[in-house]
């Protein structure tokens, strides 16, 4: 009898210790705000900030919110589909209805322009600057991981995801780091790959998921109004309830003390307590 009773109160602290550990909140302060109708935005390690206008302007702000640079040639290439300031020193601007990536500096000077249709690549949802300072994409047509220089000269072109998977859905974002290249797909999840274009990972349980990053060898993102965070050592997903409401944000980025969220009105800078 002795013996059930002990091992019932394992059971029950195990119980006790598992939804401890899922069931966990985070609370943030509003720091600052940065009043204007922004379509998106972006942060470098060094905490500027751009963003982009309704008009495809992109402003540089820096971590006191001092405006340091603005990119003004809007009627070119149209709508601005991403932005990536990975490296704060090589901006990334990419125009999917042109095919076309921009290479700005730190002030926002276009120093070369790369037309993919050269390359004949037409369909590319989204890019990302690479650990070795090039460029990533998805050639949506082919279905292959390409890597470009800066000057449209192709580096590297992986098999095709038609031989390697059942189904192929394109990607909607992609992110080196760690050694690794994660293209995250909402309906699909995770797919990790070696710099060669072989799979080393899937993580199909982390779907739905908005505003995905890598932070601290965690994947995490959005979903819902609460925050998530796949950690691949325990292979399970977190969930973090939040006190302030993200219902209405367009975009958010995390940092390990800021949470970055963009709203039809406002960018809000909240620091983690």
């Amino acid at each position: 009898m002795g013996k059930l009773i002990y091992g019932y109160v394992i059971v029950c602290c195990f119980a006790c210790l598992n939804a401890t550990a899922n069931d966990t909140s985070i609370n943030y302060q509003l720091q600052q705000s940065v009043q204007g109708n922004f379509t998106d935005f972006t942060i470098d390690n060094l905490g500027n900030i751009y963003l982009i206008t309704q008009t495809n302007q992109i402003k540089k702000l820096n971590a006191n919110l001092d405006s340091v640079s603005i990119f003004n040639d809007v009627k070119r290439y149209g709508t601005i589909d991403f932005i990536d300031a990975t490296n704060p020193l090589k901006i990334l601007v990419y125009y999917k209805s042109f095919s076309t990536i921009l290479i700005l500096d730190r002030f926002l000077s276009i120093k070369n322009i790369i037309d993919l249709r050269n390359l004949h690549i037409l369909q590319v949802n989204t890019i990302a600057q690479s650990y070795d300072n090039h460029i990533w994409l998805f050639d949506e047509l082919n279905a292959t991981i390409k890597k470009v220089d800066d000057f449209g000269k192709l580096l590297f072109s992986s098999a095709d995801f038609r031989v390697l998977f059942d189904a192929v859905s394109n990607p909607s974002k992609i992110i080196d780091a760690d050694g690794l290249l994660y293209l995250y797909n909402e309906q699909q999840g995770w797919l990790v790959f070696d710099y060669y274009g072989s799979l080393k990972s899937s993580y199909t349980n982390a779907t739905d998921w908005k505003d995905v990053q890598i932070l601290n060898k965690k994947l995490i993102g959005r979903k819902d109004n609460q925050l998530v965070a796949f950690e691949t050592t325990f292979q399970n997903v977190k969930m973090y309830s939040v006190n302030i409401s993200l219902a209405n944000s367009i975009k958010i980025i995390q940092t390990d003390k800021l949470l970055y969220s963009l709203t039809e009105k406002e960018l809000l800078i909240y620091q983690r307590l």
